[in-house]
């Protein structure tokens, strides 16, 4: 059988790592994973490491961040005045938000610092700039 190639829907399971070894996502006690590669829904490096293989094949790899989410951008990280913040919301560094625009997708957001007078909000990814260890075991291929 031909490995896995692009236009292929793929069932995989998948453990994800930080460099220190910290497990920060996993399908292991779930359904694997679907996709169908080539759409782009997945990071990059992920998607190219599947390609060619088998079903029962496992892989282990390293991705640095532009394989991944990416590098962390400072433009990404915004301060607006705390008066712009609805009054009943109690705001703790380490929160997530969801930034709601008019007719746009919410974007995360996370709350890395407060003042008297302002909040500084990340809306990077939380694992962008960061380098990424995954284990993948292909299940099944559909063609």
């Amino acid at each position: 059988m031909e490995g896995v190639r692009e236009g292929d829907v793929v069932h995989v399971h998948y453990t994800g790592k930080l460099q220190e070894g910290e497990v920060f996502d996993s399908s292991q006690e779930k359904e694997p994973l679907q996709l169908k590669v080539g759409e782009g829904k997945i990071i990059p490096g992920f998607e190219q490491a599947l390609i060619g293989m088998q079903p029962g094949e496992k892989k282990t790899f390293d991705l640095p961040p532009e394989e991944a989410f990416g590098d962390r951008k400072d433009e990404l990280v915004h301060v607006i005045e705390r008066k712009q913040v609805p009054p009943d919301l109690k705001l703790e560094v380490g929160m997530q938000l969801a930034l709601e625009a008019q007719g746009q997708e919410p974007i995360p957001a996370q709350v890395v610092d407060l003042s008297e007078t302002t909040v500084t909000l990340d809306t990077n990814h939380p694992l962008a700039g960061k380098a990424l260890t995954f284990e993948i075991d292909v299940v099944d291929i559909e063609r």
